[in-house]
């Protein structure tokens, strides 16, 4: 859990810097660490990297609701197109992202949503 605080800090740090890919690239690592650290708290093991699946596999066991399930998807879409520059036909992530979406996914990871 110590490592997804760092992560959602680095995102916070990204936004305000104007690295709007970073921070939603972070805000998903610190949702999958956070995610990864409830498991480990219930002495689970899980693998991968989808905040989604992961939660999917807990739905039942932690009642979560259908909006906590579309906040994780909206998370795990910043996992690919925010680092890698031939994910989007033309341009750099950096030339798709906003602040609002650095904002959202902040949004997110602190439940306040």
């Amino acid at each position: 859990m110590k490592q997804a605080l760092r992560d959602l800090q680095h995102a916070e740090l990204s936004m305000e810097f104007g690295s709007y890919e970073w921070a939603c690239f972070a805000a998903q690592q610190a949702a999958e660490k956070a995610v990864k650290a409830l498991y480990e708290s219930r002495n689970m093991e899980v693998a991968g990297y989808s905040v989604l699946r992961m939660l999917e596999n807990l739905r039942d066991e932690l009642k979560l609701d259908s909006s906590f399930i579309e906040k994780a998807k909206e998370l795990d879409r910043n996992y690919i197109p925010t680092r890698y520059p031939n994910f989007h036909v033309e341009g750099a992530p950096m030339d798709y992202y906003t602040k609002n979406d650095a904002i959202r996914g902040d949004t997110i990871c602190k439940g306040n949503y």
